[in-house]
């Protein structure tokens, strides 16, 4: 009662509520219930609105009250909405101690993530540490840290580890178990959770989302990145839940900034490759073209043609990929080891027998995780061997061919799409589409060198390939990485017309082939070339300036 200023008046509120919420009240009776507490509340309602239980009872009157009713109610807080519009960093602090409860509510779970949205990276960090200690969760001091990571949290506040893994594993089994995985807030927690929980407590949770639960996660940059985890520690079984939770789900995923990644991983580690063919490549094949030349979607055919190429992939996202959980990862144990060291060094006399025991333990699950077959990083089967099945098997390598070659003046140009017709149209990292698509890359071919035969033309509303910034750069690289295509394009588009495009832009293009590792290659262009290069009409570039341009 000294705590709360209006004590006794919630308890009469709260008693009233009961009653008018009740579904077999008549409306007569509501209304009546509804005035008498609008009355109790006049003259207070902007100081009670923040409380947990009168904003319900204002919430329910507001509902059922009269028009003339609700407008008082409105002119009441109207002095008070600015304020209440710039405190967001007092309604976020006010949350502190009902993170955890808030979270295992549909509805409340809704503001705190609306709160952490809006929040500053300090205030976001305030609502994240109460859900790892109870120690955070009590005393409000402690929460003004710099440390963004859990780790370096313990680290500096000499937190008992087995404490926080009980406590993280209770604010986050609630959640889990009523489904509420939309949040990014959640996404966070479970990462956090993840970079110290033991083997077993970490199975536990992949397994749970190890369904359609998990296609709400993936929206998220942290999501993504447990989705991606997932499916790199997740048995046979989990994976193919995981799959069949992404159907109907494909397409919309493959565009999207973090969820393309975890088709990307799906594709990289899953040796089930009919299933992937089946769920995945199957709801692709209508959208091929759209996600060829998508910002996001091209990634799933540039991982399959050209695995972890860190000229199609941002250090963050090649990062995500190879992210790792400690307690089930072999390259992590040295350093989940020296971590356990740390905690028990700075365990307390009181705690320190229980949670040594939990530290110690731990070491010795993830010893045993590591040779466990079901909780692998990868596939067991050869990596190439799974990119035949998923291209060449599946039927995707010839209708990327096919789209290749219908739009190969398109791609050329454009800024993303370029990227997958230049892996398609060298054969692939390791040269994975030949010999078998050998007669289509050279259609391919064919269908480059024919757009670059075409004249120059100033009336033209689009750039000739040689002279678009976009086409000009794929060219020289397809000449310089494919032999192939470089003495097609000579034959067809250059041959006795090398003077005519040593000009401006394109005589980058020209250069190219007196630069060609290949000396056949060479031998065929120089003859026309050298007396260019002799009269300074064509600069002959050395190889250090062809790799930089």
């Amino acid at each position: 009662m000294k705590r709360k200023r209006h004590f006794t008046l919630e308890q009469d509120l709260a008693r009233l509520w009961e009653k008018m919420r009740c579904r077999e009240i008549s409306k007569e009776d509501r209304t009546k219930l509804v005035t008498e507490a609008l009355q109790k509340m006049k003259g207070k309602i902007h100081e009670i609105a923040g409380s947990h239980i009168s904003s319900r009872v204002l919430q329910t009157c507001v509902k059922h009250c009269s028009q003339d009713e609700r407008d008082a109610v409105f002119e009441e807080l109207r002095p008070h909405f600015l304020g209440l519009a710039y405190n967001a960093a007092g309604f976020i602090s006010a949350l502190h101690g009902h993170v955890a409860p808030l979270l295992r509510h549909m509805v409340g779970s809704v503001v705190v993530e609306h709160a952490y949205e809006l929040a500053s990276a300090t205030k976001k960090q305030e609502l994240l540490l109460e859900l790892y200690s109870t120690e955070l969760k009590l005393f409000k001091d402690l929460v003004s840290l710099n440390e963004s990571r859990l780790l370096d949290v313990m680290s500096k506040l000499s937190l008992q580890k087995g404490s926080v893994l009980r406590h993280m594993a209770s604010v986050v089994q609630p959640i889990l178990e009523k489904g509420i995985v939309d949040h990014s807030i959640i996404h966070r927690l479970l990462l956090e959770y993840f970079s110290i929980a033991d083997q077993s407590s970490v199975t536990d949770i992949i397994q749970q989302l190890s369904s359609p639960l998990l296609v709400r996660m993936i929206g998220t940059k942290d999501g993504a990145k447990i989705g991606i985890l997932c499916v790199k520690y997740g048995n046979a079984k989990e994976r193919k839940k995981i799959i069949k939770g992404l159907k109907g789900h494909v397409d919309k995923t493959a565009y999207h900034q973090y969820g393309c990644m975890v088709l990307v991983c799906i594709l990289s580690v899953v040796d089930d490759t009919k299933l992937i063919t089946k769920v995945i490549i199957r709801e692709l094949q209508p959208i091929l073209k759209e996600l060829v030349f998508n910002k996001n979607g091209r990634h799933l055919f540039l991982q399959l043609l050209h695995p972890n190429g860190s000229r199609y992939f941002s250090p963050q996202e090649l990062a995500s990929l190879n992210s790792s959980i400690p307690s089930l990862s072999l390259k992590d144990q040295s350093e989940v080891s020296s971590q356990t060291e740390i905690s028990e060094v700075s365990l307390s006399d009181k705690e320190s027998k229980e949670d040594i025991e939990v530290a110690a333990d731990e070491p010795n699950k993830d010893k045993t995780s590591v040779d466990d077959p079901d909780l692998a990083e990868s596939g067991k089967k050869d990596p190439y061997v799974r990119r035949q099945e998923l291209l060449i098997k599946s039927g995707l390598a010839e209708n990327l061919l096919d789209i290749c070659i219908e739009n190969a003046g398109e791609l050329l140009r454009s800024n993303f799409g370029k990227e997958v017709l230049y892996e398609v149209a060298t054969g692939g990292f390791g040269g994975i589409l030949h010999p078998g698509l050998d007669d289509k890359i050279n259609s391919l071919h064919e269908a480059i060198a024919s757009l670059a035969a075409e004249s120059k033309s100033e009336d033209s509303q689009e750039e000739h390939v040689f002279e678009n910034f976009h086409s000009n750069r794929t060219i020289r690289k397809l000449i310089l990485d494919c032999p192939n295509f470089g003495s097609t394009l000579w034959e067809k588009a250059l041959k006795g017309k090398s003077e005519l495009w040593a000009h401006g832009h394109s005589c980058k293009v020209i250069s190219v082939f007196l630069e060609s590792p290949d000396s056949k290659l060479q031998k065929l262009a120089k003859k026309e070339l050298q007396p260019l290069v002799d009269s300074g009409i064509l600069k002959n570039l050395k190889p250090k300036e062809v790799a930089t341009k």
